[in-house]
């Protein structure tokens, strides 16, 4: 079996089952039909939600469990929020999290900062943002943090952006942010996934071998690794592909990157002395036990 066989089928793995996305469907079909009862009075199970995050960029993987959705809010309840003597921002995940609750009262339901998490016993959980749209189609959503303030996002450019150059880069965009996102939850790196999916697209769009296929994953890898352990330690952000938001850096990834460049070295070198058992291994220890073995 050849390398591009091994890529192939770890990037198989990672796609998350029909059986799950039914699940997914299933609850954010639900979640938006009460919350279109309660705050637009109409019964839809389609009108004023979007997927987002990394289930939306459809850049991540099985194993992780957060599926973020925003639901839009009638905009002309926002005053009534900003007319409370204290952090009106709560009171509205408050309002969100009680209407949920409706649907699924036996699950864990709670606003958390910006969210309203929804919380089920199979893994599978949501994570709600309710936010007012803007003329431009981004959103205005609450931060009840620090007595309450209200944030601006814009996913629509992030998606559309990936969704474009995906093809342009032969498809290799999503793979490597869903091999990424496998080495991150292993080895525990700090990096949000939009984070990952900005810096994958910018270390491909000038990759020497972007336009070829599973043959060059190996050094794709290895590659994207140097790219990233040679990011700057001291900068605090980045501007996020499509939207250009600000992107602020949770931890150092730069260290754990620069141990799975020398693994996929090491990697490599194996698969060129055909010791293919070792040379698996060693992606193993990067990638984690989806990795063919």
């Amino acid at each position: 079996m050849s390398e591009a066989q091994y890529f192939k089928g770890f990037c198989d793995k990672l796609v998350i089952g029909t059986d799950k996305r039914s699940t997914i469907l299933t609850r954010y079909k639900a979640i938006t039909t009460r919350l279109n009862t309660d705050f637009w009075n109409s019964p839809s199970d389609i009108l004023f939600s979007r997927y987002v995050g990394s289930y939306g960029r459809n850049t991540s993987i099985k194993n992780e469990s957060d599926i973020d959705m925003i639901f839009v809010i009638p905009v002309h309840l926002k005053a009534t929020y900003d007319n409370y003597t204290y952090n009106g921002q709560s009171a509205l995940l408050q309002a969100v999290s009680k209407s949920i609750q409706k649907t699924y009262s036996t699950s864990k339901v709670g606003a958390d900062g910006q969210v309203v998490s929804v919380t089920f016993t199979d893994g599978v959980n949501f994570e709600v943002v309710p936010a007012f749209e803007n003329s431009d189609k981004s959103y205005t959503f609450p931060d009840a943090n620090s007595s309450g303030s209200w944030r601006k996002t814009d996913p629509h450019p992030e998606i559309n952006k990936i969704n474009e150059e995906d093809p342009k880069l032969n498809y290799n965009l999503k793979s490597l942010c869903k091999m990424t996102r496998a080495w991150k939850g292993f080895c525990s790196v700090p990096m949000g996934g939009l984070l990952i999916d900005t810096l994958a697209y910018n270390f491909l769009k000038s990759w020497a071998h972007r336009n070829e296929s599973y043959f060059y994953y190996d050094l794709m890898a290895r590659d994207f690794f140097e790219f990233l352990k040679n990011q700057n330690e001291a900068q605090a952000y980045w501007y996020a592909l499509g939207s250009n938001q600000l992107i602020y850096r949770k931890g150092n990834f730069e260290y754990k990157a620069k141990l799975a460049y020398n693994k996929a070295v090491e990697a490599i070198l194996l698969q060129k002395d055909n010791k293919e058992w070792s040379a698996k291994q060693k992606w193993r220890e990067i990638y984690g036990y989806e990795f063919p073995s």
